[in-house]
């Protein structure tokens, strides 16, 4: 999970048929896209690609900094 410009970022196994999710929502908790990905490393080079998340700002917690 990460936090980043006000929007959440989530990723979410859908193993064998995708490999993961990535989930975007906005402040009010509403999901504005979902992206399948191969791995979860390609769905945070994509969430730093498409939305300027930097890798550091994924973490295993899901409280909010």
């Amino acid at each position: 999970m990460a936090y980043f410009n006000n929007q959440r970022f989530e990723l979410e196994p859908d193993l064998p048929a995708v490999g993961c999710y990535l989930y975007v929502y906005n402040y009010h908790g509403v999901c504005l896209y979902d992206y399948p990905q191969d791995t979860e490393e390609m769905a945070k080079d994509f969430a730093c690609e498409e939305f300027d998340v930097p890798l550091e700002a994924w973490t295993k917690s899901n409280t909010q900094p």
